[in-house]
């Protein structure tokens, strides 16, 4: 696993005829990565690496007439296909997170993080200077959002400023006491096809840790107050989350994905369209309950490519916008990353399965006819023995059907019979899909000789905007009940499980599920022997007041818990305690600002007080994820050792 090559980010040269991509490659000795940059023939020939010296590279953009910019060391770099060194674009102090082309190749937009009050980077570099060498290390802060994911608030905002790459000289165009891009949810800015405009997303809330009203704004690129893009019309005021702004070929009118429910992250994105000749908003998706991850225009603008979240697979599509005809292109596996040749007829992108990572494949916009252009990974997983997923449905809460499917171990033998792991996901809206994951890995888990067991209850996404909601207020309700009805459905189906050595495990949402479990374990006609609780809430009131984002809760529960309690005390695992009986592995990543590590100690305490075997690890250096190699090595033996000693 830590072997494999990580592929990101493709992208089609203006010509059509080469593919600009990533490739990730772990180091265990160092415990770090590198990332460099790799180019392929649309014909699959011509495989070579671009990047190259100490630093890794990433964000390959082509520009119109054919050079390649990325990031390295923080800075954009620029260097054409037969050049034997890179040129250095910016040398910002604050260095550059993401950066666009403008469709004419005169400038570049890119985010960098700033003091909002400094008018100049000789102002930022000073106050870093004066912080660093103070004596005085506290943190003050007097508003929420001071910490976000992994990292410690600084006082700086996200801003796009506007490079002139003939001079180098660059603008601030999204002055103010607000990040563009914001700090979740929402993404992206673009230039208009004529390289006048520049729009991009903003939270302008008075409290941005309750809110997810990110709005789409338009500047002139040659600096100038802002206009609000997403005014209210007749049937929607954009309080929810709008993201991913795109003009049509033609520039007239502007797509961007909308969310209608204040307050709710998971909510249905449609895709609007606003004429920006007549402002008028047209939702092309209203009458489609499909679940748009992203989306780009074809050049006629007549049609769009939409990646969508449906039964357990990113699916692409193509929407025509006249008709409102959705016609599937690629309906296997999970599909990201899509790059699109200038010419409309092919595109790019990463496509992954749960016995592949991911590659490059090529394929038409017409018919999805679907070809693999890179082969990284091939030869490695090759002397690999991997088990495809077995998929099932069954009846469970309100007699609705759910989703799920199985992976048997590698030389599965039909005489014998194995121990099971049901795993339960994150979001809590989210799934399991039909893809390749480097965290929890299906493969990985049943190569130990664990047929695994993988339901999307209610709350998953893919199945419709009413399943994903009904688990909001509703932590350990339907969901749980589809969960039992899964595990009975999967014992009486598959007779080679052996029902005495079962064990259950997740992370995030998944963990608090491991934490629900614990205290309600005799809803289960076969108990789990273990869990295995990776960051997981134990406490509902102590995790509102440790978190950071704020509206999460606020939606799932009906509130701050003192406004209305009702839903924080009967959900919460830390009021079933007295029932706790089961051993568990509980894991969690001290930089995690999302659920706080404490959300751990909490349990574990618990157990250990009680007299139940439990077994604490912490990762100081790790967040919400377990993300460097050799932790990753570790906590795969921690969990494998602690598994077999109960199920094995």
């Amino acid at each position: 696993l830590i072997a494999c090559k990580r592929l990101k980010d493709p992208q089609i040269s203006p010509d059509g005829k080469q593919i600009a991509f990533t490739v990730q490659t772990m180091n265990e000795a160092e415990n770090s990565s590198r990332t460099d940059i790799y180019l392929i023939s649309l014909e699959g020939q011509n495989l070579r690496l671009f990047s190259g010296g100490n630093k890794s590279a990433s964000s390959p953009r082509w520009s119109p007439d054919g050079r390649l910019a990325y990031l390295s060391d923080g800075q954009i770099w620029i260097q054409g296909l037969t050049d034997d060194r890179p040129g250095q674009l910016t040398k910002h102090y604050s260095g550059v997170d993401e950066f666009i082309w403008s469709p004419d190749g005169q400038k570049i937009a890119f985010a960098s993080r700033v003091y909002p009050d400094c008018a100049d980077q000789a102002c930022v570099e000073k106050r870093d200077q004066q912080r660093a060498d103070s004596a005085v290390q506290a943190r003050v802060y007097d508003e929420l959002l001071y910490r976000h994911w992994d990292s410690w608030w600084d006082h700086k905002r996200s801003h796009i400023f506007i490079l002139d790459v003939q001079n180098g000289d660059f603008q601030d165009v999204t002055p103010g006491d607000y990040d563009a891009p914001p700090i979740a949810l929402s993404h992206g800015f673009t230039f208009s096809p004529d390289s006048k405009y520049l729009v991009y997303t903003s939270n302008h809330a008075e409290m941005v840790a309750t809110s997810t009203d990110n709005d789409i704004w338009m500047v002139p690129v040659e600096g100038g107050p802002p206009e609000l893009v997403t005014t209210k019309c007749r049937d929607r005021d954009f309080s929810g989350n709008d993201s991913d702004p795109q003009f049509s070929p033609a520039g007239r009118y502007l797509a961007f994905l909308s969310m209608k429910r204040a307050g709710f992250e998971s909510d249905k994105p449609d895709l609007f369209i606003k004429d920006l000749k007549r402002g008028k908003f047209k939702n092309l998706t209203e009458d489609k309950d499909i679940r748009i991850n992203a989306y780009c225009w074809l050049p006629d603008g007549k049609a769009l490519l939409l990646l969508v979240d449906e039964t357990a697979r990113l699916k692409i599509k193509r929407l025509e916008v006249k008709s409102g005809r959705l016609v599937d292109l690629v309906t296997e596996g999970s599909n990201h990353s899509l790059s699109l040749s200038s010419d409309g007829q092919t595109f790019a992108c990463l496509h992954e399965g749960i016995t592949q990572p991911a590659e490059i494949y090529l394929a038409s916009t017409e018919d999805g006819k679907f070809r693999q252009l890179t082969f990284f990974n091939t030869e490695l997983l090759a002397a690999v023995e991997l088990n495809d997923l077995e998929e099932f449905w069954f009846e469970g809460a309100d007699q609705d059907a759910v989703h799920g499917f199985i992976v048997k171990p590698p030389f599965f033998d039909t005489r014998k019979k194995y121990p099971a792991v049901f795993f339960v996901h994150g979001g809590p809206q989210g799934a399991w899909q039909d893809e390749w994951h480097y965290r929890w890995n299906i493969q990985m888990w049943a190569a130990q000789g664990y047929v695994m067991v993988m339901i999307n209850p209610r709350g998953s996404t893919g199945y419709g905007q009413k399943f994903t909601d009904e688990i909001s207020k509703d932590w350990g309700g339907k969901v749980f009940e589809d969960l039992i009805a899964g595990q009975q459905y999967v014992l009486d189906r598959f007779s080679f499980i052996d029902e005495d050595r079962l064990a259950a495990a997740g992370a995030s949402y998944g963990g608090y599920m491991m934490n629900w479990i614990e205290g309600h374990m005799d809803a289960f006609s076969a108990p789990f022997q273990t869990l295995v609780n990776h960051d997981g809430t134990f406490n509902l009131y102590t995790n509102f007041l440790t978190t950071e984002e704020l509206w999460f809760p606020e939606w799932e529960f009906n509130g701050p818990y003192w406004q209305d309690e009702q839903y924080y005390r009967k959900w919460s695992p830390h009021n079933y305690v007295d029932n706790f009986n089961t051993p568990m592995l509980i894991i969690h990543g001290e930089r995690d600002y999302r659920l706080a590590y404490t959300e751990g100690l909490m349990p574990f305490t618990a157990l250990r007080r009680k007299g139940i075997p439990a077994k604490l690890v912490i990762f100081p250096d790790e967040t919400h994820f377990v993300t460097k190699p050799q932790n990753s090595r570790f906590w795969h033996a921690t969990i494998f050792d602690w598994l077999d000693s109960y199920i094995k």
